[in-house]
């Protein structure tokens, strides 16, 4: 640890958890001289041990002598900006900056890091409104990334200018969310990531499979486990228990696992040690599932049937020609498997004008389709991919068919988002040949498949399955057989809350979308997202998941089946949450 005396006005740092340690190092790569004050000492050498070592492997011009690391407040006096960032906690806030303004001369900007509270109330309770501003920041800050500078009805228009400078010159990227829309964004992803702590616990998915699902079948920019690392455990700890204290909702208590490993400090990339590891820069190590040894070779798969031909039908069958399976699609009818190789050819089409698809790789991949109407077409395949109508009788009665009409080790696989593997695998006489393979739509585009073994399933047939996602350029992430899988059941209660919020008059769609979108890096907000799934599918699956779950957070929202009676389905009829018809 450095601690030395600047004659030249700083920035300084009050608080080095993970928002104010991202912002030391983004001050610091700016050319700030900075001075950075905790009142823990062992999170001021773990902090200048961590900025020392990530200068050093990046080469920087500017090392880690260049900040002042001290418990002093009074190391504050000749600070020319103050940026605060404790614990998002009203009183322990205020407490600190009361203590900030005491050292500080009069006219020096001081500036609250905060997700949620109130910047207004927290510059009168320092008596120097004037000199306060604050920085909306939900996660740890990263270069180009968002940020919202908050001014008070208070601020002086030196402390805006200021802060407006402490924005640009840290490398942020100046947001507008609001403060009621910062707090809804704030409860419903919190929310969110509580609970996949609770579905790790249970042992149904590893960290790396959870993490994975989330990222790749959403978009997220880093999987809920390892944003909660990122954000540190104890400041999520705080928050949620905050949220629950006052909202009785027990969405917001704190998981028993998160709470078991703040008690023991293992507090996320801070320690280096959370649900993941983190390596001494603050770098995330590598993990993944391990091999298993003893894993039975993967069958050869030559020819590959899908049945079915809606958008996913077509979007499976575009993505194995394209990988250069010879591929057929076994629709109702003549016509239909007809239709559906025009679309997969237009699909073709516009990825040649888009650059994604080369003239050959397209005109390659419809040489390998081909249609039918007649389920005994899908008989010489050496993998089946059923993707019918999501009803479990209509995909009953399909895997009946094809456990009669397959060879024996034809291995049968499910897209079923939903429904049960284990009652496909039942009808189809076969069940150790059955997985599911849930892909997400659209499936030329979307990298994830959930892999879903059942009990039963053989360990071979697992195997090809998994070697099969790989040659189609996915990534499968394995999991058992229950309703929901990882994404959905972890995306609904998230998508059920943003309806629920529905019910105050004072939520505004598009504010709460922004906030998500801005605040926490997700690629599109609640209800744009359940305007693209579509209404009518979302209810679905929520009911399904409340059919087999029963608990408060799988409840469909009634203003869900509303809008479904209404007619109101989302982007496939242009009347939903965020659409022009839907809001006039």
């Amino acid at each position: 640890m450095t601690e030395r005396q600047n004659t030249a006005p700083v920035t300084a740092v009050v608080g080095l958890g993970s928002i104010g340690e991202a912002l030391l190092h983004l001050l610091h790569g700016a050319g700030h001289t900075v001075v950075a004050v905790d009142t823990d000492l062992d999170v001021l050498a773990r902090v200048a041990g961590r900025l020392k070592a990530t200068t050093a492997a990046a080469g920087a011009t500017r090392s880690a002598d260049d900040v002042t690391f001290t418990a002093d407040h009074q190391a504050l006096a000749g600070a020319g900006l103050v940026v605060e960032a404790v614990p998002d906690d009203p009183a322990v806030k205020a407490d600190v900056l009361r203590a900030i303004t005491s050292v500080c001369a009069p006219g020096t900007p001081v500036v609250t890091t905060t997700a949620a509270l109130s910047v207004a109330r927290l510059a009168v309770a320092t008596g120097r409104p004037a000199d306060v501003a604050g920085l909306r920041l939900f996660t740890p800050p990263a270069p180009g990334g968002p940020a919202e500078p908050v001014r008070t009805a208070l601020t002086s228009s030196e402390t805006a200018a200021a802060l407006d400078a402490l924005v640009t010159g840290a490398g942020l990227t100046p947001v507008t969310v609001g403060a009621r829309p910062a707090a809804d964004a704030t409860a419903l992803v919190l929310a969110f990531l509580n609970r996949a702590v609770v579905l790790l616990d249970e042992g149904y998915a590893t960290q790396h499979a959870i993490d994975t699902a989330m990222r790749l079948g959403c978009g997220l920019p880093h999987g809920p486990l390892e944003t909660l690392d990122r954000m540190g455990l104890d400041t999520v700890h705080a928050r949620l228990t905050e949220l629950w204290r006052r909202t009785g909702d027990t969405a917001f208590e704190p998981a028993p696992l998160l709470s078991r490993m703040v008690a023991t400090g293992r507090l996320g990339r801070k320690t280096g040690d959370g649900f993941h590891s983190w390596d001494e820069t603050g770098a995330l190590l590598p993990g993944g599932p391990a091999g298993d040894r003893d894993e039975p070779a993967a069958r050869s798969v030559r020819r590959v049937g899908v049945i079915g031909s809606g958008a996913m039908a077509r979007g499976i069958a575009e993505v194995t020609a394209t990988a250069g399976y010879p591929t057929v699609l076994v629709a109702r009818s003549a016509a239909k498997a007809d239709q559906a190789l025009e679309s997969i050819a237009g699909s073709l089409t516009r990825g040649v004008r888009r650059g994604k698809v080369t003239a050959q790789a397209k005109a390659a991949a419809l040489d390998l389709l081909t249609g039918a109407q007649d389920i005994t077409a899908a008989a010489d395949c050496d993998l089946v991919i059923e993707a019918v109508a999501e009803d479990l009788g209509v995909k009953r009665a399909r895997f009946a068919e094809l456990g009669e009409v397959c060879a024996p080790g034809t291995v049968l696989a499910t897209t079923t988002s939903s429904l049960s593997v284990a009652a496909c695998a039942e009808a189809s006489g076969r069940p150790a040949d059955v997985v599911g393979l849930h892909f997400f739509n659209p499936a030329p585009v979307m990298r994830l498949i959930e892999l879903v073994h059942t009990g039963t399933v053989d360990p071979g047939v697992l195997a090809t399955a998994r070697a099969f996602c790989g040659t189609l350029g996915k990534t499968a992430v394995e999991c058992p057989d229950r309703t929901g899988f990882i994404v959905n059941s972890l995306l609904f209660p998230y998508l059920g809350a943003a309806l629920a919020l529905l019910e105050r008059h004072d939520v505004d769609i598009e504010e709460t979308d922004d906030a998500i979108r801005h605040g926490f890096g997700f690629p599109m907000g609640p209800f744009a997202l359940l305007d693209t799934i579509g209404l009518d599918v979302s209810l679905a699956i929520q009911q399904r998941l409340y059919e087999r779950f029963g608990t408060p957070e799988y409840v469909p929202a009634p203003a869900l089946q509303e809008l479904v009676a209404a007619g109101l389905l989302g982007r496939k009829n242009g009347r939903g949450l965020r659409t022009a018809d839907a809001r006039r």
